[in-house]
C-alpha cells in the first residue's frame, strides 16, 4: 500500500479511522472503522453517494456506532493502533477497484467500494449499498471524471 498513491481524502479517511478506533478504545482499525470514517467526512463523494442510494447518512452512521460501543475495549497506556487484516483487505481491494476504474490515485470512493468485499457488506446492503447501487450513484456525482490528482473532488459536480 503506497499512501502517496492515495489521495488527500482517502488519507484523511485513514486517520479520521485511527481516531475512531482510539475513541472506542480499541486496538486495530477494522472495516467499520473505516466505513464510520468515510461517513463523516462533510462534503465528501462518500456521503453524497450512500445519500443517493440510501437516502442520507445518519441511519448507517448510527448503525456503526452503536456496533463499534459494543466491541470490546483495550486499555492502556502504550496501545497501538494498527491496521487489522480484514481493513488491510478493504485498502487492496480499493487499489484494485481504482486500477479498473482507470484512476491514477485510490480515492475514497474505492473505498467504499472495497467494502462491500469486507465483513461490512451484509451491514452496507441492508441500506441498499451493494457494488451496482454506488457504481451508479458514483456516475451520477463525478460523472465520466477520472481520479487523476490527490484532490479530484474539485473537478466533481458539485455535492
Amino acid at each position: 500500500m503506497n499512501l502517496e498513491r492515495f489521495t488527500q481524502k482517502a488519507q484523511e479517511a485513514l486517520v479520521d479511522a485511527q481516531q475512531i478506533t482510539q475513541g472506542f478504545d480499541q486496538q486495530n482499525i477494522e472495516p467499520a472503522h473505516l466505513l464510520l470514517a468515510l461517513l463523516q467526512q462533510e462534503e465528501g463523494v462518500v456521503p453524497a453517494v450512500v445519500t443517493r442510494v440510501a437516502g442520507g447518512v445518519d441511519a448507517l452512521r448510527n448503525d456503526l456506532t452503536q456496533d463499534l460501543q459494543s466491541r470490546p475495549r483495550v486499555y492502556g497506556g502504550n496501545m497501538q493502533v494498527g491496521l487489522s487484516r480484514p481493513a488491510s483487505d478493504v485498502l487492496a481491494a480499493a487499489e484494485r477497484y481504482a486500477r479498473g476504474m482507470q484512476d491514477e490515485y485510490v480515492s475514497t470512493e474505492h473505498i467504499l467500494l472495497g467494502l462491500t468485499d469486507s465483513s461490512e457488506s451484509r451491514r452496507m446492503e441492508r441500506y441498499g449499498l451493494n457494488k451496482d447501487a454506488i457504481l451508479r450513484a458514483l456516475a451520477s456525482v463525478r460523472g465520466s471524471q477520472r481520479v487523476t490528482s490527490q484532490n479530484p473532488e474539485e473537478t466533481y459536480q458539485a455535492l
